[in-house]
């Protein structure tokens, strides 16, 4: 299963930008580790902001809730960390779906 995240990160206060950083480099491995195993199928930062774009595939819902709540930024500053998910298809099969419905 195909999902579109878009990842928005916000520190309180009382954090500084150079222990967002921190955490941020825990995240950004544990990311490109996940992209190396064919779970992330890719990812982007967003210029100027602090948002990530990711495309990942999972077998289910239950399994991407799961690696959301174990992310490295989830678990330490979940609470300023905003994720949108999207379900995608793939538009191959979005094409042979249409043409199927025209015979």
């Amino acid at each position: 299963m195909l999902f579109h995240l878009d990842i928005v990160v916000e520190y309180s206060a009382q954090m500084s930008q150079n222990d967002l950083f921190k955490i941020w480099s825990q995240e950004a491995e544990a990311a490109l580790e996940a992209k190396k195993a064919g779970v992330v199928v890719d990812l982007w930062k967003v210029v100027g902001a602090r948002r990530v774009i990711v495309i990942i595939d999972v077998e289910s819902f239950e399994l991407l809730d799961q690696i959301l709540l174990d992310l490295p930024i989830m678990k330490q500053m979940g609470q300023h960390v905003q994720v949108t998910t999207t379900a995608l298809r793939t538009y191959e099969g979005f094409a042979a779906d249409v043409n199927k419905r025209l015979e």
